[in-house]
C-alpha cells in the first residue's frame, strides 16, 4: 500500500475539550492514522491508557508506529465500543467520522471520483460486499433510496435510472465510468462548487458501510462508558453525521430532559462547537466542511 498520510482535522481543538486527565482512560474510537490518538498519549501520565479502534486493518501500518504499554488497539468497528467492559469509567472518547486521506487517496480504495480504480468503498476490505456488487445487483427503487437519502441528491431518481439501464447494457467496473456516467447525466442547475459525483459516491460508500447506523449505536454506548464529568468529542463532515450528532446531544441534553419529565437517561451538557479556522483550512482543504461538538455527562 503507498503510504497517504492524513492531517489531522480540529487536533488541538477535539483533545483540549476533552479535559485529558493523567491517569485517566480514553478512547480513539477512529484511529485512521493515529493523530488524535498521538496527542491524547502525549498528554497522559503513567497510569493512562488508551484504547483506539478502526475497522480497516490495514491501519496497522500506522499502529505499528506507537510503541507505548499505555495504548491498545481494537481492531473493530466503533460500533463494539461495548466490548470495552468499563462502563462509567472513561473519562473521554473521541469521533472523528469519514474517511482518511490514505483511504481516499488509494485508488484501490475505490473512494475516489477522481482517481480510477475498482468499485470496492469498503472500509474493511475483509467484509464481502463491495460497491461494483451492489450496483450490479441491486434495483432502481434501491439505487434511487440510497442516493437520495445516504447523499441528499436531487437528481437521485435519474441518476438512479442511469446508473441501473447501463449497467444492463455494459456492467459498470470501475470508479471513472460511475463518475463519468453520473456527470453525463447531472442537472447542472444543481452544481454548487461541487463534482456531479460527490453525494452518490458518499451515499453508495455510507451505504456499503452502515455508518450512519453504526454512529448510532457507538453513540448510544459510549454514554454508558463516560463517567461522570467524562467528555465526548465528535468531529463531523456532512449533514446526514451532523444530524445524528446534534440529535443525539439534544435528546440526552439536560434542558430536553428537564422539560420532558418521564424520560429517564444518561444528562449531557453542551460544551460548545467549533469549526475549523481559515489557516487550518488552507493548510488541509478537506478540513473545510468540519464541525466539531463537544458535551459533557453529568
Amino acid at each position: 500500500m503507498k503510504k497517504k498520510y492524513h492531517i489531522s482535522v480540529l487536533l488541538k481543538e477535539s483533545i483540549e475539550n476533552l479535559n485529558i486527565k493523567k491517569n485517566g482512560i480514553y478512547i480513539d474510537s477512529t484511529f485512521g492514522c493515529g493523530g488524535h490518538s498521538k496527542m491524547i498519549l502525549s498528554k497522559l501520565g503513567k497510569k493512562g491508557k488508551l484504547f483506539s479502534f478502526d475497522k480497516d486493518p490495514k491501519v496497522i501500518y500506522f499502529i505499528n508506529k506507537i510503541k507505548d504499554k499505555r495504548f491498545f488497539f481494537i481492531n473493530q468497528n466503533f460500533s463494539n465500543l461495548h466490548k470495552i467492559k468499563l462502563e462509567g469509567k472513561i473519562n473521554g472518547i473521541l469521533f472523528d467520522l469519514g474517511l482518511s486521506s490514505f483511504q481516499l487517496d488509494d485508488p484501490k480504495r475505490g473512494f475516489s471520483f477522481i482517481n480510477n480504480g475498482p468499485l470496492d468503498m469498503r472500509m474493511n476490505q475483509k467484509e464481502k460486499i463491495t460497491a461494483l456488487k451492489w450496483i450490479k445487483s441491486t434495483n432502481i427503487k434501491k439505487l434511487n433510496f440510497v442516493l437520495k437519502n445516504f447523499g441528499e441528491e436531487k437528481n437521485s431518481k435519474r441518476l438512479a435510472k442511469a446508473i441501473y439501464e447501463y449497467n444492463k447494457v455494459k456492467p459498470i467496473n470501475n470508479t471513472k465510468e460511475l463518475s463519468n456516467l453520473i456527470k453525463l447525466n447531472y442537472n447542472q442547475n444543481n452544481i454548487k462548487n461541487k463534482h456531479p459525483a460527490t453525494r452518490s459516491f458518499q451515499a453508495i460508500r455510507i451505504y456499503i458501510n452502515n455508518e450512519l447506523k453504526e454512529l448510532e449505536c457507538a453513540l448510544k454506548y459510549s454514554l454508558k462508558l463516560l463517567s461522570n464529568k467524562g467528555r465526548i468529542s465528535i468531529i463531523s463532515y456532512h449533514s446526514l453525521e451532523d444530524r445524528i450528532v446534534k440529535n443525539f446531544i439534544k435528546f440526552n441534553n439536560i434542558k430536553y430532559i428537564k422539560n420532558n419529565k418521564n424520560i429517564k437517561k444518561n444528562k449531557l451538557k453542551f460544551i460548545g462547537k467549533f469549526r475549523p479556522s481559515l489557516f487550518e483550512i488552507k493548510n488541509n482543504y478537506r478540513s473545510r466542511s468540519a464541525i466539531l461538538r463537544i458535551a459533557e455527562k453529568i
